[in-house]
């Protein structure tokens, strides 16, 4: 049986946001496997008693690896105007992220051109490549955990792994991130990327939103 999410942040009749946790999928395809969008309508059915289906609409994603903030549709009419936000980058997504080593720039913005591969895995290039698309981000040091960097990272696009290729790419991969250069991995899948901030106009009130995740638990281990 799907157990309620852990922690909702935001709820009225036509939104709902809630944090994910490192680990678990945001929407699956198999009914074996939890996911976050199966445990916020649990979360909704029980809070509300309501034992029929549930619509609620996937706006965005994150992948398995990264925790923080996710905004689901409670109505089709949400779900298009929240997609239509999305779509035309309106949305602003911010991300905290511990980086391995020390960047030689406090800020910066990257623009490069990534290709999702067969792999599942994203490839990186400096300059304009077929079937690649423009990707752009910025960063900022916030501060320094021993021979590592944490940053805060404002995303331009939305593109597969961005941040964790293009991080990757400058020699900075994420910690824990295997797939993109870091040494060893972390538990649970966990690599130490999350969606810290997420701001957009509310899709019925046009009211500008503002919702925030706290920062992992895990990463106090990090900080000695």
């Amino acid at each position: 049986m799907t157990k309620p999410v852990d922690k909702v942040i935001y709820v009225d009749n036509h939104i709902i946001a809630v944090i994910k946790p490192a680990g678990l999928l945001t929407q699956t395809d198999r009914n074996d496997d939890e996911s976050l969008i199966d445990q916020t309508r649990q979360w909704i059915k029980k809070k509300y008693n309501k034992p029929n289906n549930i619509f609620l609409g996937l706006v965005h994603r994150l992948d398995r690896n990264v925790s923080g903030v996710v905004l689901f549709a409670r109505t089709s009419k949400s779900a298009s105007r929240l997609s239509k936000q999305f779509r035309e980058g309106t949305i602003k997504k911010y991300y905290r992220a511990i980086a391995l080593g020390k960047l030689k720039q406090a800020r910066d913005k990257l623009v490069h051109h990534l290709r999702k591969g067969k792999s599942l895995k994203a490839t990186v290039f400096p300059k304009e490549t077929p079937a690649a698309k423009r990707s752009e981000l910025s960063y900022e040091v916030i501060d320094l955990l021993g021979k590592n960097s944490l940053v805060e990272v404002t995303l331009a696009t939305g593109r597969f792994h961005q941040i964790r290729a293009q991080m990757a790419f400058i020699g900075h991969p994420i910690m824990g991130d295997v797939k993109y250069g870091a040494p060893t991995s972390l538990p649970n899948q966990e690599i130490t990327l999350y969606a810290c901030k997420l701001v957009f106009n509310h899709p019925i009130s046009n009211e500008e939103i503002t919702l925030t995740a706290p920062e992992p638990k895990t990463w106090e281990q990090f900080k000695v």
